[in-house]
């Protein structure tokens, strides 16, 4: 532990310094997180969800995995979502990730990385759809596109999933955003990707809403 000790002087230093700026900030923050926004981003250190776009603890609730993929059978993740969509009742889900992502790097080089290959795979076949849009790129600027693609599928990802979809249908405010992170000058960019209600998912992904008995006797 003696080898951490620094962590915990930061720590200390950070709390004090919150605590002089708004003294009743952790009594504040201790009763009940209220949070609008879901950020899903990538486990990648260089991408800090809440210091990226101003946001103080207790502001945004956060996931985050290798390369920013959603997964249906992703129960981690999915319960994320649902707690955020169903409890917290964020209006605002973003997936965001990064321009030279490793994953995604990974994804592409063709090289086996062992246990990660098994995640990455969804990344191949977004790979394997725009097989000739990439393949006029090379380096930096193929994986970067890549990175894009991925956000743009994963936002759908997310659309698709039961949770979200059966948010709609009762009417709950509850946008799904894709954004993308440049670790070279610290700047978000909007990939106009959006999505605000079912009609903008491809109809084979339409879930019929639940259909609850009107007599629970029944």
């Amino acid at each position: 532990m003696d080898k951490l000790h620094h962590l915990f002087q930061n720590n200390r230093a950070w709390a004090e310094k919150i605590k002089t700026e708004d003294e009743h900030f952790f009594e504040k923050l201790s009763s009940q997180q209220q949070p609008e926004y879901l950020w899903i981003g990538c486990s990648d250190s260089r991408v800090p969800s809440n210091q990226i776009i101003g946001l103080l603890p207790g502001e945004v609730f956060v996931h985050r995995n290798v390369a920013n993929i959603v997964i249906q059978t992703d129960l981690n993740c999915q319960s994320v979502i649902q707690f955020a969509v169903d409890v917290l009742k964020v209006k605002h889900i973003m997936v965001v990730g990064h321009y030279g992502c490793g994953g995604v790097r990974a994804a592409l080089d063709g090289s086996q990385h062992g246990l990660i290959d098994n995640w990455l795979s969804s990344l191949q076949d977004i790979h394997a759809a725009h097989r000739d849009e990439l393949a006029q790129l090379s380096g930096d600027a193929r994986v970067d596109l890549l990175c894009e693609l991925n956000v743009k599928a994963q936002v759908m990802n997310v659309g698709r999933t039961r949770i979200v979809q059966n948010a709609w249908a009762r009417g709950q405010e509850l946008n799904v955003h894709g954004w993308i992170y440049s670790v070279r000058d610290g700047l978000l960019k909007d990939l106009d990707t959006t999505i605000s209600e079912a009609v903008q998912l491809d109809p084979v992904y339409k879930i019929a809403p639940i259909q609850l008995p009107t007599d629970a006797t029944q």
